[in-house]
């Protein structure tokens, strides 16, 4: 089964320095038959103006994943450690048994866009933990690259207390690239940039997404330069 939700059907907040778009329900945005996928909770497309952000406040047993798309994400929390990231790192914290962050804009001119993402973790009650990775973006030409995964083999890629792995891929006009779904798995396909056509069926635009299930093939050719991002579901 694959299904489709175009960009257009996502729920849009307005609040001057923070524009967001939610996947999922979210905030004052609550829709009982979009919860989640698996263990994927929240997707929120966020913007942020210069110098302006999410002051301190607090999550617990949750695993939170940022990817930054443009600009630069000033991360904060209350295990002493702070951070910027931008396109080509990944930043993961596990709020575990309880943690307080920020999450800001430090640029004066420029604003951010950032996916933010929150997963159910695998067990309750771990402790808390920030991490920052940084990737080679050659590694996502014409191939998915894993950027976050349950057990990483390199410092490349961020760990996750959860069995899932997240795949960004940057895919050249005409390239095509291909997963195969493991039986009983959850697939969650997003268009970053671009245009694709997925498994000959389906056009897929800039953040058009799929949820997919029991489709043990996936072909995704594009239809110009792409940026995409697939994440395998338990």
């Amino acid at each position: 089964m694959i299904e489709i939700y175009p960009a257009s059907s996502r729920y849009t907040a307005n609040h001057g320095w923070l524009k967001s778009n939610f996947s999922f329900s979210f905030a004052e945005y609550y829709d009982p038959a979009n919860m989640q996928f698996g263990p994927m909770r929240v997707l929120n497309d966020d913007w942020v103006a210069p110098k302006r952000g999410f002051g301190m406040h607090p999550h617990s047993e949750m695993e939170i994943v940022s990817i930054v798309l443009k600009g630069y994400l000033e991360h904060k929390d209350s295990g002493g450690h702070s951070a910027v990231t931008t396109y080509g790192e990944i930043q993961r914290m596990s709020a575990g048994t309880g943690i307080y962050h920020s999450e800001m804009n430090p640029s004066v001119e420029e604003g951010v866009n950032l996916l933010q993402m929150w997963f159910m973790p695998d067990e309750a009650g771990l402790a808390p933990s920030y991490e920052q990775t940084q990737f080679d973006l050659q590694k996502l030409k014409n191939q998915l690259f894993p950027v976050v995964t349950k057990n990483p083999s390199s410092n490349e890629v961020a760990h996750i207390h959860q069995d899932l792995t997240i795949y960004l891929s940057e895919i050249d006009k005409g390239e095509t690239i291909h997963f195969e779904q493991r039986a009983g798995r959850r697939v969650f396909l997003m268009v970053l940039e671009g245009n694709v056509q997925l498994n000959d069926q389906y056009q897929l635009s800039k953040r058009d997404s799929a949820r997919i299930m029991n489709v043990p093939k996936l072909t995704i050719e594009a239809e110009e330069n792409v940026q995409l991002m697939l994440i395998d579901l338990p």
